[in-house]
């Protein structure tokens, strides 16, 4: 009986201790997660000061391209060579290079030093959102995962939305270069963390590395970003630059799927795309990062010339989405790890979302502001509602031997689609603008360049001419919301035909160091 009751005592602090490791290293891994989202979007309010102090103008975009392209491009690298080699040395020195990375650029006196810090800091960046969700997979069965997974996709939606608020902050108190030195104590404490807590299973593998996949690969993300970068802004769309750019995208992603057919160990392997479940939720999570990121890009822009604010006011006024997708992420995270049914949720995010985008599509210039901050509380909680519960079906679609593979393919979609879709909404929106500025401008009013519009510069024109700006402002955005909707309508049909396979309650493999 005394034997029987020290084993029960032994075997209850042995969990208590196992918890206490894994809510450490999930810890770590939550400021992974943070820094490379938030440094997505933090640079976004704070460049014109940027390029202004460093006399850059002519190479600002590179500033956001350059991280975007190296981080994009590294995702599948880290998620293959995780399943291949483990993570715990990948993921500590991919917070290694993100922290140099922040170095370099805090530390930069001129363009050339600030786009090559941010460049390294992409290349850390790729692998830190990758990981962090591939090694809660190594020390958490799927089923109890979810609870996990829903506070990442909180601190990510939070991290997105909250960057431009952040950067903007910076730049108006401390200075900009806080942008990158508050990585640094925050990449080291993740390090520390993972150096001593962070084990996972040993690998003895001879990697064979796939060059060419990852060549052509690289090719195909950089053309595709510049695309989604530069058409109509930096060249017109049918621009010799921009369809050149077009045709290279076209020509080398046919070249990677051929190199994925021959490779020994691709970095994207074609017999993910057998998985039934893989296709439907990469399918879904990429109309939603299409969704979300065409909302975010805009959104800010518009709050700012429509009710006036400056940048960071119209950062705070994206709250309410913020608490939208938290709460319908943790929630439908630990709904799914109590009941194990997590098909519904998915289908509720396409027709929350759908709903959300059409009252956004109802804005008017004299919408009351609490109406529209409760529109963004609705379709934040629509993004909530399946972000991370799509990544969980991706992971419980394959053994965890290729669960960083598969997690890093589906990011990897998803970061082009959101990149697509940006652009797209951004070529619709400013088609509209320029149209109807043209058409309900008074001949001979003097309002300078429209590209130069700020809201300060907007308020300070005589009432017709700014009223006539900032409804060409709602009539140019709104309806690009209702144009949205069929795509997620389109993803509501694609969610109702995965299959709800029960989440594994048991990890396949061991720990290790």
């Amino acid at each position: 009986m005394t034997v029987a009751l020290d084993d029960s005592v032994v075997e209850e602090a042995s969990a208590a201790t196992d918890k206490r490791r894994v809510l450490l290293v999930f810890a770590g891994l939550l400021v992974a997660m943070l820094l490379s989202s938030l440094d997505q979007t933090i640079f976004s309010t704070a460049l014109p000061t940027i390029v202004g102090e460093l006399d850059g103008v002519n190479h600002m975009l590179w500033v956001t391209t350059g991280y975007l392209v190296a981080a994009t491009i590294m995702m599948p690298i880290y998620g293959k060579l995780g399943d291949l080699i483990g993570r715990k040395g990948l993921f500590i020195g991919a917070l290694s290079v993100f922290v140099l990375g922040s170095i370099v650029g805090g530390a930069a006196q001129d363009m050339t030093w600030l786009i090559i810090g941010r460049t390294v800091q992409g290349i850390g960046g790729g692998g830190l959102m990758i990981l962090s969700q591939a090694i809660i997979a190594d020390v958490v069965p799927v089923r109890e995962r979810s609870k996990y997974m829903g506070v990442m996709g909180a601190v990510f939606g939070i991290s997105s939305i909250a960057g431009p608020l952040l950067g903007g902050w910076f730049t108006e108190s401390v200075g900009w270069r806080w942008a990158f030195w508050i990585n640094v104590p925050l990449g080291l404490i993740a390090i520390a963390l993972a150096a001593a807590f962070l084990k996972l299973p040993r690998h003895s593998v001879r990697v064979r590395f796939d060059v060419w996949g990852t060549l052509t690969m690289a090719v195909a993300v950089t053309s595709i970003i510049l695309v989604a970068s530069w058409g109509g802004t930096e060249y017109d769309w049918n621009s010799p630059t921009i369809l050149w750019l077009i045709a290279t995208a076209v020509v080398f992603a046919a070249l990677f799927v051929l190199a994925e057919y021959k490779a020994a160990e691709p970095i994207i392997p074609l017999s993910l795309f057998r998985s039934r479940n893989f296709v439907l939720a990469t399918s879904a999570g990429l109309f939603i990062g299409v969704a979300m990121f065409g909302t975010l890009a805009y959104l800010p822009t518009y709050l700012q010339m429509v009710t006036g604010v400056n940048a960071t006011v119209s950062g705070f006024m994206m709250l309410p989405m913020i608490a939208g997708l938290m709460s319908s992420a943790i929630t439908t995270g630990f709904l799914a790890s109590k009941t194990g049914r997590y098909k519904w949720m998915p289908i509720a995010s396409m027709i929350v979302i759908a709903v959300g985008l059409w009252l956004l599509s109802t804005l008017t210039v004299d919408t009351p502001l609490w109406v529209l901050m409760s529109y963004l509380f609705v379709i934040g909680a629509g993004i909530g509602l399946s972000m991370q519960i799509l990544i969980l079906v991706v992971q419980n679609s394959f053994p965890d031997s290729q669960v960083g593979t598969a997690t890093a393919s589906n990011n990897f979609f998803r970061e082009i689609g959101a990149s697509l879709g940006g652009a797209v909404v951004g070529a619709i929106f400013t088609s509209r603008l320029t149209e109807l500025l043209t058409e309900r401008m008074p001949a001979g009013a003097d309002t300078g360049d429209a590209n130069s519009f700020t809201p300060a510069a907007v308020n300070a024109l005589p009432d017709q001419i700014r009223e006539i700006i900032v409804g060409a402002y709602n009539d140019a955005l709104t309806p690009v919301f209702a144009m949205l909707i069929p795509m997620v309508l389109a993803g509501l049909v694609i969610v109702a035909f995965i299959k709800e396979v029960p989440l594994r309650s048991t990890l396949e493999t061991g720990a290790g160091t």
